[in-house]
């Protein structure tokens, strides 16, 4: 198993948990009463009022999931968005895929690219291609399309990437752009990409040969600023430049990703979500400094790593640090979690794409109180918990990857003090399978 496969198998499992089957059933039941009077229905989208009361004008909503392969929380976070959207006025949705393959979605939907959001969605081609080329996120995109028409271009709603893997196909468009727009300095991109060229596209080739003292990070640094210098030159509101530059700071930071993926699985995770941070920063300052951010990523990484064990490990998430440095313009937490249903996933890193039954959550989880209080849907607002000491224990949370054995549960809970870790929690008792598009592994 290689060195990344590994860090995305354990992060996204909540790899600090530890709890055998045994200690489990020997465990007695608690108390779910202090829940009472605090869980609100979740039916409609109009249940979704009392989130649109709480999050007020704040600037940042940051909306999870409690795995990558669960319709149910794909279509409510869209339900969530739209609302957001329409009546809130955000005009960013950036998740957690990559910059360039999201860069055509968002083309298409503010209109300037034809064919179907299937169409755009076949850009996602990195494994798991699931997470974002499937028929809840298609659906989604051709509805913000069409609320995009009739918009004057700055009012138009976009969707971006802010993860950090793509590399050689960040830098593939730097190089097409320069050699067009700047053929002056054209010649860095493909330095940067003749440093690569050994590696054949494979981050744990380079990485491996990092340790060995390999870097190609000095000619991806170089191109950075000379990008960086060139969008200078250029209007403030050049789309074609800012896209230039981004991708270059995808390569940058793609680069030192890879270099510590073999020395530090902490550092790693720290360099992704704060590249995941500042990909936010840049759409706010590029899109103009009042610009509202809605944000889509997995739990463990909108949830605020304080209130984890992550935090003991040493690690950040975007969650944490956007709540940290826009505490005054607003930061909302959404997070989910489910009892038991299906789930797109598969055994193994790369491996066949198929549906997976999740099997009941453990007993005194988070997911299995929420179950016993009552089998409904359920919309919690945290912070109406947080004076009950029952509620600020700190209790398992599901977290399910992309690679997942519902057999072996005991690793795929992260102690969480739930109230603090999120602003309001989305629970839906029962849940089925994302629909991935045709070709995109299933």
């Amino acid at each position: 198993m290689g060195k990344l496969r590994l860090i995305w198998i354990l992060l996204l499992s909540g790899w600090l948990f530890s709890c055998s089957e045994e200690d489990e059933l020997r465990e007695p039941q608690q108390e779910t009463n202090f829940l009472a009077g605090q869980v609100h229905p979740l039916q409609d989208t109009d249940d979704l009022d009392p989130i649109l009361a709480e999050i007020g004008n704040s600037q940042y909503v940051l909306i999870g999931e409690a795995s990558h392969g669960t319709s149910e929380f794909y279509t409510w976070r869209a339900n969530l968005t739209k609302r957001l959207i329409q009546e809130k006025g955000f005009t960013v949705v950036t998740v957690e895929g990559d910059w360039p393959a999201a860069y055509i979605l968002n083309q298409y939907v503010q209109g300037q690219r034809n064919g179907t959001a299937q169409q755009a969605l076949q850009a996602f081609q990195r494994w798991p291609t699931w997470m974002w080329a499937n028929q809840e996120v298609a659906t989604f995109s051709e509805w913000l399309r069409q609320h995009n028409q009739s918009l004057p271009a700055a009012q138009k709603a976009g969707f971006y990437g802010m993860d950090v893997y793509s590399l050689w196909e960040s830098l593939a468009e730097v190089r097409a752009y320069l050699e067009t727009e700047a053929p002056a300095i054209a010649h860095l991109a493909r330095e940067a990409q003749n440093c690569l060229a050994p590696f054949n596209q494979d981050e744990q080739q380079y990485a491996q040969a990092t340790a060995r003292g390999t870097s190609c990070a000095a000619p991806l640094q170089a191109l950075l600023e000379a990008v960086q210098a060139h969008r200078a030159s250029q209007p403030a509101n050049d789309e074609a430049a800012f896209n230039a530059e981004q991708n270059a700071l995808v390569a940058v930071n793609g680069e030192r990703y890879y270099y510590q993926m073999i020395r530090s699985d902490v550092t790693s995770w720290n360099v992704r979500d704060r590249h995941m941070q500042e990909t936010v920063n840049r759409l706010v300052a590029h899109r103009g400094n009042s610009t509202k951010v809605v944000a889509w990523a997995h739990n463990t990484h909108v949830g605020d790593a304080r209130y984890t064990d992550m935090a003991g490990a040493g690690m950040v998430n975007i969650g944490q640090l956007l709540r940290e440095q826009h505490a005054g313009a607003g930061v909302y937490l959404v997070g989910f979690g489910t009892y038991q249903g299906q789930v797109i996933a598969s055994t193994q890193w790369g491996g066949a794409v198929r549906a997976m039954s999740v099997p009941p959550a453990r007993v005194n989880s988070w997911e299995d109180l929420l179950h016993r209080f009552s089998v409904q849907d359920k919309l919690l607002l945290l912070r109406e918990l947080q004076s009950s000491p029952e509620a600020m224990q700190s209790r398992g949370h599901r977290a399910i990857g992309v690679t997942y054995n519902p057999a072996a549960e005991g690793g795929n809970y992260v102690p969480t003090v739930l109230p603090r870790r999120y602003d309001a929690f989305l629970y839906i008792d029962q849940t089925k399978a994302l629909t991935p598009l045709s070709g995109s592994g299933l």
